[in-house]
């Protein structure tokens, strides 16, 4: 995927994280139907469109109006890594913390993302 290409999905697929239990069918349809996803809480990871489903229904209804912001984007040969930004409204303050995703990227939809990131932050 070259820098172009990678920047314009980072831009709707970032957005797609934003906006609660609605934002869900959204987001899924980055996602190949048989996706791998992984993260900070689930180190194991699931796979398909059932099970991640469910996890960013939890996901965003404890988040609804986190943000995600791109720092910057590498390509691969497979997709792109993904360093970002997370601003999470909580109350009157801002919590904003750095994170990490390698995606790899098939006929436009994400077969796997990983995402690394120190979820203490988010504890507080």
């Amino acid at each position: 995927m070259n820098h172009d290409n990678a920047k314009e999905f980072c831009d709707q697929w970032l957005s797609a994280w934003t906006g609660g239990k609605a934002a869900v069918k959204r987001l899924l349809s980055f996602y190949d139907e048989n996706a791998f996803y992984l993260d900070a809480m689930l180190p194991m990871g699931l796979t398909g469109h059932e099970d991640i489903k469910i996890y960013f229904e939890k996901l965003l209804s404890r988040y609804p109006d986190w943000s995600y912001r791109a720092v910057e984007i590498i390509p691969t040969e497979k997709g792109f890594v993904l360093k970002w930004e997370l601003a999470l409204p909580v109350g009157n303050d801002k919590i904003t913390t750095m994170g990490l995703d390698i995606v790899e990227v098939s006929e436009n939809l994400i077969t796997r993302n990983e995402v690394y990131f120190d979820r203490t932050a988010l504890m507080k």
